[in-house]
């Protein structure tokens, strides 16, 4: 994607005031989309049929509402919400370490047709990059099947003088609009940001989850996400997945109603001073439709290399303590997951798994995903994917670090600290 020259257009979006729930607040500066040269249109264009039957996103352009081009913003999370006051950040935004950030994304479908001029499978994704840097851009897509062009992006840029990283809250994903999503909003899967963005994240809608968004301001939505800004720390977390009774950590695998899938966590202290990190929490958030296997959390460190049972079953509740690490040292943590249906949808699903990993006042998170394929009557020609090959194992997917471990009385005490 080439980047498209940023304007200093302040867009106050008054003119897109939805009844009944104020969700239009003004956004500042930038814009980008696919290419560039994408065509703007002010509204007197638009009211006059310029488009036809012709579908557009975020085109409109003039001296009050500013450019719709600019349609991905963000704000501190204050916990206030000022309605149309709320002021977004389109350009850029200077994170604070541990500050929460909301980041919104505006679709309005620019033909003024209303229900004539339906754009399909309407989707939205946040590309949500994982790496540290002192500037980290996140990009907001909106994806349409019948829309010329059928993709728009438009970014903000996160910035601090020393690296950091955003962390996605799980479970923030939210659609609000003058439908379904009219009473505070409904929420949206965590596919939001998961999934990447060729696969086009999640389907809106008005009136449903459909992918249906018709013309005109009454239709528009609007979808935010939360994030967290995380300075880097001295430590790391990562998470991978198998299938039981296979060898090879992945990220994401396939499966089916009734398999049971491993997870690992790896913690690793990498200070660079000779920082002790005490009483390491780890705690996973399993999603609906998978169910924790009893008995099954091992952990495995330099003192126990062929991993040692804990008796608590706290792991997907308030989390388990670790106990404490030197620099250099690591641990990982596992446990078994069964596959079940709770409320999968047809078709395709991807459930995501959240763990934790707190040390002090700070926590930090990864994921990793179990994809399955539920086959429902009169599907089509859907079928269940099928399982991944499987390589040679590492030992806990990884060598255990040298670096010593210290123990301490009360070492698998589960923490009753909330790590959300």
């Amino acid at each position: 994607m080439n980047k498209a020259v940023k304007s200093t257009l302040a867009i106050a979006a008054s003119a897109a005031m939805v009844a009944g729930v104020v969700v239009t607040p003004s956004l500042v500066s930038a814009w980008g989309d696919n290419g560039g040269g994408r065509p703007s249109y002010t509204i007197d264009q638009i009211n006059q049929g310029v488009l036809g039957n012709k579908i557009v996103f975020n085109s409109i352009s003039n001296s009050v509402i500013g450019s719709e081009k600019n349609f991905v913003g963000a704000r501190e999370n204050t916990g206030v919400n000022a309605g149309a006051a709320n002021v977004w950040n389109g350009n850029d935004i200077t994170v604070k370490d541990g500050q929460e950030y909301l980041i919104r994304l505006y679709v309005h479908n620019n033909n003024p047709n209303g229900v004539n001029a339906i754009s399909r499978n309407t989707r939205v994704a946040f590309s949500l990059p994982t790496t540290s840097a002192k500037q980290v851009q996140v990009n907001g897509f909106i994806y349409s099947d019948n829309a010329t062009p059928s993709e728009y992006w438009d970014y903000v840029n996160f910035n601090s003088d020393q690296a950091f990283h955003l962390e996605y809250v799980y479970g923030s994903a939210l659609l609000e609009n003058n439908g379904i999503g009219a009473n505070g909003g409904i929420k949206l899967g965590d596919e939001i940001v998961t999934k990447a963005a060729s696969e086009r994240g999640v389907q809106i809608g008005y009136d449903k989850l459909d992918g249906n968004v018709p013309g005109c301001y009454t239709y528009a939505n609007y979808v935010t996400i939360r994030v967290k800004a995380v300075f880097d720390t001295d430590y790391r977390i990562e998470q991978k997945v198998r299938l039981a009774g296979t060898t090879e950590w992945k990220t994401s695998v396939d499966a089916k109603v009734g398999d049971k899938v491993e997870f690992q966590v790896q913690y690793k202290n990498t200070s660079n001073d000779a920082i002790t990190h005490r009483d390491v929490t780890i705690k996973d958030i399993l999603p609906k439709n998978m169910q924790y296997v009893k008995g099954t959390t091992k952990l495995f460190n330099s003192n126990h290399p062929n991993g040692m049972n804990i008796l608590s079953d706290t792991i997907t509740d308030y989390g388990i303590n670790i106990g404490h690490y030197d620099k250099g040292a690591n641990a990982y943590v596992r446990f078994t997951a069964e596959v079940v249906d709770k409320s999968l949808q047809c078709g395709s699903n991807t459930l995501v798994n959240w763990i934790q990993g707190s040390v002090g006042k700070k926590t930090i998170q990864d994921y990793a995903t179990v994809v399955l394929n539920k086959v429902c009557e009169n599907p089509g020609n859907n079928k269940p994917n099928e399982l991944p090959n499987t390589g040679p194992e590492a030992v806990a997917g990884g060598a255990i670090a040298a670096g010593s471990i210290v123990t301490a009385a009360g070492y698998f005490i589960a923490s009753r600290r909330n790590l959300r």
